[in-house]
């Protein structure tokens, strides 16, 4: 297969988190048909292709798992581009991973590149796979660096913002709506604490140079049980997605702070940021082969959970981050093959 045509196989997949077991299977099957069933570790719907024997680790890590369909059909290639479920986030990077671990000069190389294709990325944090694999194949921790193929514009975005997610409540006395002076709105209770909340600014925080932008935003809101009633309870999810350099800890103290003056204040989720490194060799690689330069990444990655693991990561694969999770989401076919001979060419070096 082609590069696009392999891309297009794992778009016509349908792989939405919780359900990636067939993607799996079928990654399985292709993986062990060229590398040997010894090299293939399938660890529930996620899979590690590679050995260690001895030479440096590179590590490729892409989740195989997609957002729910929004009504996107199979694969077509329009104007230049592939257009599908989960082209640019992110199995545009696994086709990419494919192609490299397929490849004859890159087994042979000075490096053992390994691939953990793992599930649950898109979901909850506790649902992500990556960690699990990290543990049972303990020895996958020895890496000497982690490229995560999230799509990253054509540019080297190193570190990620960390993330909290706050579940707040506001308590009223539910009553007849033709008699609200009987009970208390707690949706008109919150209308302030939405005002103050809202009215928080991106803050802006500048590390080795790079822009990270802080950010509060109101992002779910539910309450009221029926039309001719007053809502005796309203709940609203606020999230916080804060720069490198600021513990959860720390994250969790600010958004907890912010969120003062609700009935009930909850932590339900939370990610730590990941690290910036400007100077490890493999970035510099990066940089010489063709890769765009260094620029921030706005959001969370898997960088930060391999960070904490004391591998470095950065974050460098095809498509645009904009087009992410859209209904109309496709993949540039120049960026696939561009991403894909940059990374070629340093691993075969």
């Amino acid at each position: 297969m082609t590069l696009e045509e392999t891309l297009a196989w794992l778009v016509d997949i349908p792989s939405t988190t919780g359900f990636e077991g067939r993607l799996c299977t079928a990654l399985a099957t292709r993986m062990m048909r060229v590398r040997g069933e010894s090299a293939v570790r399938r660890v529930a719907n996620s899979l590690v292709v590679g050995e260690s024997t001895g030479r440096p680790m590179i590590l490729l890590v892409g989740h195989i798992d997609t957002v729910p369909n929004q009504g996107q059909g199979a694969a077509r290639i329009e104007g230049g581009r592939l257009h599908g479920l989960g082209s640019a986030d992110m199995k545009g990077g696994v086709a990419v991973m494919i192609h490299l671990l397929e490849d004859p000069l890159v087994r042979i190389s000075s490096y053992d590149v390994v691939g953990i294709f793992y599930e649950g990325e898109e979901g909850p944090s506790e649902g992500n796979a990556l960690e699990p694999i990290l543990n049972r194949l303990d020895w996958l921790q020895d890496a000497e660096f982690a490229v995560v193929m999230e799509p990253s514009d054509g540019q080297i975005q190193l570190g990620c913002n960390g993330v909290v997610n706050v579940e707040v409540t506001f308590l009223g006395k539910a009553a007849h709506s033709a008699r609200p002076w009987w009970g208390v709105n707690a949706i008109t209770k919150a209308t302030p604490w939405i005002e103050r909340v809202s009215s928080v600014a991106p803050k802006t925080v500048e590390i080795a140079g790079l822009e990270y932008k802080e950010v509060v935003s109101i992002t779910r809101a539910s309450g009221g049980i029926a039309n001719n009633v007053i809502p005796g309870e309203f709940v609203l999810n606020v999230n916080y997605r804060f720069a490198p350099g600021r513990s959860v800890e720390d994250a969790v103290a600010y958004i907890t702070e912010l969120c003062a003056g609700a009935d009930v204040i909850e932590v339900t989720d939370s990610a730590p940021s990941g690290p910036v490194d400007t100077s490890h060799p493999f970035l510099e690689a990066l940089e010489s082969a063709g890769a765009g330069g260094f620029a921030p990444k706005q959001g969370w990655t898997d960088v930060a959970r391999l960070g904490a693991y004391g591998i470095p990561a950065v974050n460098y694969g095809p498509g645009e981050t904009f087009v992410a999770h859209k209904p109309e989401e496709s993949i540039a076919l120049e960026d696939l093959d561009l991403v894909h001979r940059t990374l070629q060419e340093i691993l075969v070096r």
